[in-house]
């Protein structure tokens, strides 16, 4: 291992990484070359027991090998004879094999609030004699191998000490960016930046235009950009303004975090050989469905990037003495390919139906709160439906608006209101498929057309799968003063939950207001205090915090007091239970009164303070739902 402890300090480079569901990129601008455009480091990985190649993805894999399933000369990186875990291409070759001990999705599992993030638990629902790892700790060792890969290449500028952005899912709530953000300083990252991955996108597209971007958008151009990778779909909405005669570009609207992406793709495509090989007599076993399902990614694109091949063979593994003889054999073929993904994934739909919401079962295993729409045309139609009012722009706007359109029974014959980009850009390995990206687009000027609007034009000349770290590492030039900066802030309005003073009454829960905290497009840097209220804060006992969020009122300031909102305007996070530190003389129970402040750090994360009134003590609460204690800040 490289110690860090002898070398340089100095910052040359700045880094982006795309810390993604499927795969991790690492990409970097040289900070003292003038005008230098981010390149793609190729990441030494294992890809088999003792084979070592350069690959421009680290697939975000991790696989927890049986202690003498692999000598340990077999392991050997560039950097070091004994890895601390089996990460990238190997990881997921072998758990193809055996895929109880193989850990994916972490990326997904860090942004869950209904877990543990610091438990010990991935690979999920595998045997209690494989060993355990937290999603938290899983993140951490991939950021470890692009480190370690980095300062073997650049000894004298240490990845840890250089300028590092790493984006995450513009949907990720306050909790998972400090998750994020604590796995990185865990790794030893100093000088860290957080980015939404659909804005790194569109920085790298501007920094490939050289300067030609503004030749292709015009104010008032709504850009929609659609990320859809390995494990989830991500939704933007960034419209292009006029200040002081130049083109400048705000984020308005984000969507929600779905989970749903080239994996289920996949997985659907391992059921219909399923399907087919059961109406041929042979049943297959969970196992083999999951070790098919790699073979199935394999196979979906080839078929997809040539439509001229008809057909490609599948494996089905199977256990026993006479593997070879009782190994099956099928095949996938462009017809079952096409039919499943075009008609599955990207369905021909109305702009006015929303996802399916199907009954569910009392009782469901532990696990991710994937989609249960697989239609990602449904999404984007509920997305800008949601979104009709992010822009001011009346022209985006229909003027037969009907506010009861998209309530079942009430006028849904009426045209239905969306906001109406001019502008799409793609991004995520689905979209590499022209097949793919072809009907997305078509989909989206039919309701264009529809309403009347303009057809809107697709930007290209981005790389799907590298693209957001490149972007990621052009920003770190923005954040200097050079290039286009897009402004954005958060994502969403905050609040939290204020309980009523009321009698008590037999049965009855005092009632919970919202006061907003923390408003729409708070700028990073910035603090919002609510000095114009005071509140009650219990401290030494056991208490819980309700915060909400919103995507859609995005006129509340900080201090905006609700007694009432419809149900879709605010979105329960989940309770924080903690119990606050008591010091200067106070007791167990005291109520101390307190003004409340909010803070967007420079980082990207937000923090909320109660300061007391008579000491101008602070209390800091963590947004990170599962953290046992809170600390006095």
């Amino acid at each position: 291992m490289i110690d860090s402890t002898s070398q340089s300090t100095e910052t040359s480079f700045s880094v982006g990484i795309d810390l993604g569901t499927t795969h991790c990129v690492l990409s970097y601008t040289d900070l003292t070359q003038e005008g230098a455009q981010a390149q793609v480091m190729l990441v030494p990985q294992l890809t088999s027991p003792g084979t070592v190649e350069n690959r421009t993805q680290l697939g975000s894999f991790l696989y927890q090998p049986h202690e003498h399933e692999m000598n340990p000369s077999s392991r050997v990186l560039p950097w070091t004879s004994e890895p601390t875990a089996l990460v990238g291409a190997i990881a997921r070759n072998l758990g193809a094999k055996t895929p109880l001990r193989l850990v994916s999705s972490a990326k997904s599992w860090l942004c869950h609030a209904g877990v543990n993030r610091r438990e010990q638990f991935l690979p999920a629902g595998s045997p209690d004699d494989i060993e355990k790892i937290s999603p938290l700790r899983a993140t951490e060792l991939y950021l470890e191998h692009l480190k370690f890969a980095w300062n073997h290449l650049h000894p004298e500028n240490l990845l840890q000490n250089q300028d590092v952005t790493i984006t995450v899912p513009a949907s990720f709530d306050p909790a998972a960016r400090d998750l994020t953000a604590e796995a990185a300083n865990n790794v030893g990252f100093k000088n860290l930046t957080l980015l939404e991955e659909p804005q790194a996108a569109l920085y790298h597209w501007i920094d490939k235009s050289n300067d030609s971007w503004r030749d292709k958008v015009s104010v008032g151009d709504i850009v929609l950009v659609v990320d859809i990778g390995g494990g989830t779909t991500d939704l933007s909405l960034v419209e292009v303004e006029e200040q002081d005669g130049n083109l400048t570009l705000n984020r308005i609207a984000v969507g929600e975090h779905i989970l749903l992406g080239g994996d289920n793709m996949d997985l659907a495509l391992a059921y219909r050989l399923k399907l087919k090989l059961s109406q041929q007599g042979t049943e297959l076993q969970n196992w083999q469905i999951q070790a098919i399902t790699h073979a199935c990614r394999d196979a979906k694109e080839t078929l997809l990037n040539d439509t001229s091949i008809g057909s490609v063979p599948i494996v089905v593994p199977s256990r026993g003495s006479k593997l070879l003889g009782s190994t099956l054999k099928t095949e996938l073929t462009q017809e079952e390919v096409q039919q499943t993904l075009i008609d599955g994934f990207f369905p021909q739909v109305e702009i006015s139906e929303q996802p399916t919401q199907r009954s569910r079962g009392a009782l469901t295993q532990m696990g991710l709160p994937y989609a249960q729409d697989p239609a990602i045309t449904r999404h984007i139609a509920a997305f800008l439906t949601k979104q009709a009012n992010a822009t001011s722009d009346s022209a985006n706007k229909d003027e037969g608006f009907n506010p009861f359109a998209n309530i079942p029974g009430m006028g849904a014959e009426e045209k239905v209101d969306f906001i109406k980009p001019s502008v799409l850009l793609f991004n995520g390995g689905v979209l590499k498929s022209e097949l793919l990206a072809d009907r997305l687009e078509k989909t989206i000027n039919i309701w264009l057309s529809d309403a009347k609007s303009p057809s809107a034009t697709c930007l290209d000349g981005v790389d799907l799968d590298l693209s957001v770290a490149c972007g990621a590492a052009y920003y770190g030039s923005v954040r200097r003063g050079k290039g286009v900066r897009i402004r954005g802030g958060l994502a969403s309005s905050y609040y939290v939950g204020i309980e009523s003073s009321m009698p008590a009454i037999p049965g009855i829960t005092p009632p919970l207001e919202a006061l907003c905290v923390a408003p729409f497009g708070m700028e990073e840097g910035t603090q919002a205090e609510v000095t114009n209220r005071e509140f009650g804060l219990i401290i030494g006992q056991p208490v819980s915090f309700q915060f909400y969020g919103s995507k859609t009122r995005r006129d509340d300031l900080a201090g905006t007091h609700l007694e009432h909102w419809q149900s879709d305007e605010l979105e329960e996070l989940p309770e924080i239970e903690v119990t606050l530190p008591i010091s200067d003389g106070r007791k167990i129970g005291d109520v101390v009164p307190v003004t409340l402040s909010s803070k967007v750090t420079e980082l990207g994360t937000l923090q909320l303070e109660a300061i007391a009134l008579d000491s101008q003590q602070k209390w800091h609460v963590e947004f990170d739902v599962r953290k046992q204690k809170e600390t006095e800040r």
